[in-house]
């Protein structure tokens, strides 16, 4: 049986440029805390502004907790010997929300695919190693309907159980919504249990 996962590692804001060097070649590293498949490009196409002489600007990143999306890129370098080793490292610190990017400036000598695999991955690793890793507890979020009448009971529960109020809407039917954190999940679904007419259903 799959265990519940309730919290997930990711950045805290983007890392300090990092800078590793092979056989002349620079290899500045980067890592950056996103929400959305569509944060990336903006991000790479501020890379190769800012490093107009890079030959390559290769990346990987990683979305999501339980339904994990990832992709990496090699921007023409041989297959599988930069975006692969940056993901490598993404895995290894168990960190998800985010790109991790490397831009290679061309030093004139050939590292060969195995000094390439090398240079990415330590390249990403101290990008890594330089960010503000922080674990960030998975929430849930409901909504509550029920009757003007019922708002005591309703308060009541919402600061028990330390809930978040996202929004609400107060008339002589309610509509509050709220979060908190998963691990609580079924405490909370008791407490309301009892309240037959208090209708209380997950938000997707």
């Amino acid at each position: 049986m799959e265990s519940e996962t309730y919290s997930y590692k990711t950045l805290l804001k983007s890392s300090i440029e990092v800078l590793y060097k092979d056989k002349k070649s620079k290899f500045y590293g980067y890592a950056f805390p996103i929400q959305i498949e569509d944060d990336v490009k903006p991000i790479i196409a501020e890379l190769k502004n800012k490093h107009q002489s890079a030959n390559h600007i290769c990346y990987a990143w990683q979305l999501g907790i339980k339904d994990i999306r990832y992709r990496a890129n090699d921007d023409g370098e041989p297959n599988n010997s930069a975006g692969l080793p940056i993901y490598g490292q993404i895995q290894s610190f168990e960190v998800t929300n985010v790109l991790v990017a490397v831009a290679r400036i061309f030093g004139g000598t050939k590292l060969g695919v195995g000094g390439l695999i090398s240079a990415y991955r330590e390249t990403a690793k101290l990008a890594l190693q330089k960010s503000n890793i922080i674990e960030k507890k998975i929430q849930s979020h409901y909504k509550i309907e029920f009757e003007y009448s019922d708002i005591n009971p309703v308060m009541g529960l919402i600061k028990k159980l330390q809930m978040d109020i996202i929004s609400q809407k107060m008339e002589i039917r309610c509509e509050i919504k709220v979060s908190f954190e998963k691990r609580n999940e079924k405490t909370v679904l008791e407490h309301f249990a009892p309240y037959h007419k208090i209708k209380f259903s997950e938000l997707n």
